[in-house]
């Protein structure tokens, strides 16, 4: 039987990560049927078929799954090893695929992203928006950046860039026909706007009280959404500084209860492998910790790239 190939191996990895063999084919700078021989190649080598393919679709097999996890990590310590001979002055280059929570990536992390592409020029930036927790390995991530309190244990890993305060905010037009709002108790009798992934109630865990379970007089799962609504002055949410803050600062919205703002919630970037994150990898997550606040104070840790919290495998 004869080994396989590390351009059959980057052959069906685009393929798996971009859906198609065309897109593949573009990625790779070479032909259709120069990625198709090569995929078809490996499952010869391999004696396995990896891919299901139509005229209109390509899936992956169920051993074609298992066979991807370790092309990846194959393939990543092979740029590592390029990487470590090429010295640490070498640029960050290749193409990076990001998962980001839709709100973060466009209230926060688009303003910025220029900054960091002029910076990185040889990098490809493959950016997903999606607030769902994705298969980072499944789905061909080379990291995903989350906002949670807290995170699970698991085979994953992650390193904390910063974090993020949720305050409490209505419009001045809102609160001038609203009940008053002197305690938590008192949101019961206020219209809410509720983030929620699924559309059911949320829980808002405001300090010095039990968490509120809120229903909302509206559910969605975009933070942008909601800072229109609260602009109309249809109700109260609880939303992420990087949301809301110009607002605040323009007197367009108000926070509201600040002695009971709930813990801060940590910024994560994910990674699947400890052993080896790239150049690319950690030139973008330097670059969100060095942004987030209070960065001078963690500016030390900023590029050890160290793994500090593992993840539940249900976390992805």
């Amino acid at each position: 039987m004869r080994r396989p190939s590390l351009p059959a191996m980057q052959a069906f990895r685009r393929v798996v990560e971009l859906q198609s063999f065309g897109a593949a084919a573009r990625s790779l700078e070479v032909t259709g049927g120069a990625v198709s021989k090569l995929v078809a190649q490996l499952e010869k080598d391999l004696g396995v078929r990896l891919l299901h393919r139509t005229t209109r679709s390509v899936s992956v097999s169920s051993q074609g799954a298992v066979y991807y996890q370790d092309a990846v990590r194959i393939l990543d310590e092979v740029d590592a090893a390029a990487e470590t001979v090429r010295g640490a002055s070498a640029a960050p280059d290749g193409r990076l695929r990001v998962s980001l929570p839709t709100s973060f990536a466009i209230a926060w992390l688009a303003s910025r992203l220029p900054a960091f592409m002029h910076a990185c020029p040889q990098v490809e930036l493959d950016l997903v928006l999606n607030d769902r927790y994705v298969d980072i390995v499944q789905e061909g991530f080379d990291c995903a950046i989350r906002i949670a309190t807290l995170l699970p244990d698991s085979s994953l890993v992650a390193r904390r860039l910063g974090k993020v305060q949720r305050l409490l905010v209505a419009s001045p037009s809102y609160l001038d026909v609203a009940p008053p709002l002197r305690r938590p108790e008192d949101l019961s009798s206020h219209a809410s706007l509720v983030y929620s992934q699924d559309g059911g109630p949320a829980e808002w865990p405001l300090s010095g009280v039990a968490p509120l379970q809120m229903h909302g007089t509206c559910r969605v799962n975009n933070s942008v959404v909601l800072r229109e609504l609260l602009l109309a002055g249809l109700g109260v949410t609880l939303t992420p500084d990087f949301v809301v803050a110009d607002l605040i600062a323009e007197g367009r919205l108000m926070e509201l209860l600040p002695q009971h703002r709930p813990a801060a919630q940590g910024v994560f970037g994910i990674v699947a492998h400890q052993r080896h994150v790239s150049r690319k990898v950690a030139a973008l997550l330097d670059f969100v910790a060095s942004q987030m606040p209070h960065a001078h104070a963690s500016a030390g840790k900023a590029r050890e790239g160290a793994v500090t919290i593992r993840l539940n495998k249900s976390l992805r």
